[in-house]
């Protein structure tokens, strides 16, 4: 770290920043679980569950292009506080129609589609705020604090969501519409302008766009990531409605199965602690590649088709995850530039996440077809395969060293 440079802990905007979205995810994370047992629960239909889970997700491939294009285009700031209020409000539609008793799968669905669409714009968004509070060389570090708050997340969330849905339905979403109050509020606190003064953009919306392609494309390593993440994210969403229906169908009750999630949040806290000694000892190349590779244990289910196993297999991927995303993302964000920030968040987002929306749905259908133990395989084989292109990649041959941005200028100006 260099002179002048505070640590993370002593960076105000950065503090407030993480702790209202830690209090917010928190919020999310109750919901996310509630979602698929509230459907499981009014139809018993994993399709459904699936159905509503795709609702949620898809957002992110159809508007996170023009989610990029408005964050560097308008106020970032303003564009995550409307987000927060929008989905606020969708969530206590819900919790209205429960208590009413006239909650329809079609708000069910609705309402996750909004909720994904606003996720989109604040996500992207969220990116231009990080890199404005805190310098290019502490980004990978400042990524692998998200991953940590992303753990302490998925430790407390789930088994919550699923505790209150089992008091009470509308309580997962109640909680998670009152959790965006503290977002707003810490976002209000923040002092340091989310974006450089920057002139208008004179070429039309589609030339701004195509910029943020072409950034990326230039980029062979970061482009390379993009399309395994699009794949890999595909696999584990579909593995975790896998783990959630097999609970359910394995007599497991909804705090049992909140319970188990939230184990996976542990092993991300475990693996953020781990994620900076790891990336200064192996190189971005192996930390990715060993990724690839030890995501092949969930393929112990196939051995012994119980929910805990399933859980078991997967921990040794989910540890090594946030050291991945940290090193991906730090670099990332560190080396593009300010004005297209959002732009090229939103393409590689857009890109690596096109995938989740369809883990769920595939897993779904699947489940409603084959055996939980049939539906796991087909996630081991693409898993098995995206390590053998990632191996045998060139640009992951050639992937570069977080030792290029000590280099970078700072990436803001004081304003």
């Amino acid at each position: 770290m260099a002179s002048g440079d505070l640590p993370l802990r002593r960076n105000r905007d950065f503090v407030l920043l993480q702790v209202g979205q830690a209090l917010s995810t928190v919020g999310s994370s109750t919901s996310q679980i509630a979602y698929p047992l509230l459907v499981l629960a009014t139809t018993g239909s994993a399709p459904k569950a699936g159905l509503v889970g795709f609702a949620r997700m898809i957002p992110y491939g159809l508007f996170g292009l023009l989610a990029g294009l408005a964050s560097d285009r308008a106020d970032r700031k303003r564009l995550m506080l409307a987000a927060d209020a929008v989905r606020a409000a969708a969530l206590a539609s819900v919790v209205a129609a429960l208590a009413m008793h006239e909650l329809s799968f079609v708000q069910i669905i609705g309402v996750a589609f909004v909720e994904g669409t606003m996720f989109a714009i604040f996500n992207v968004a969220e990116v231009g705020a990080l890199r404005a509070v805190v310098p290019a060389r502490q980004l990978p570090s400042a990524a692998a604090a998200e991953q940590a708050r992303i753990g302490v997340v998925e430790l407390i969330g789930p088994p919550l969501g699923g505790a209150l849905f089992g008091a009470a339905r509308l309580l997962p979403f109640l909680f998670d519409a009152v959790s965006y109050a503290f977002s707003l509020a810490s976002l209000l606190a923040m002092r340091t302008p989310f974006q450089q003064d920057r002139e208008p953009e004179a070429a039309p919306l589609r030339a701004q766009l195509a910029e943020g392609f072409r950034w990326l494309w230039q980029q062979p390593f970061l482009r390379t990531c993009a399309v395994l993440f699009t794949w890999l994210n595909l696999a584990f969403e579909g593995l975790v409605l896998t783990l959630i229906v097999t609970g359910r169908r394995q007599g497991l009750s909804g705090g049992e199965i909140g319970g188990i999630v939230a184990a996976l949040g542990a092993c991300i806290l475990v693996g953020s602690a781990l994620a900076p000694r790891l990336a200064r000892t192996l190189s971005m190349r192996h930390v990715i590649l060993g990724g690839l590779w030890i995501n092949l244990t969930v393929g112990a289910f196939l051995i012994e088709p119980s929910v805990y196993v399933l859980l078991a297999g997967g921990v040794p991927s989910i540890v090594l995850t946030p050291t991945v995303n940290s090193v991906v993302v730090g670099y990332r964000t560190a080396i593009v530039p300010d004005r297209l920030v959002g732009r090229v968040t939103s393409v590689t987002r857009t890109v690596a996440l096109f995938g989740v929306p369809l883990g769920p749905l595939i897993a779904g259908l699947l489940l409603g077809w084959l055996s939980p133990r049939a539906t796991v395989a087909v996630f081991t084989g693409l898993l098995l395969v995206l390590a053998l292109i990632g191996t045998v990649s060139r640009s992951m041959r050639a992937a570069p060293s977080l030792a290029e941005l000590d280099s970078l200028p700072p990436a803001t100006q004081p304003g």
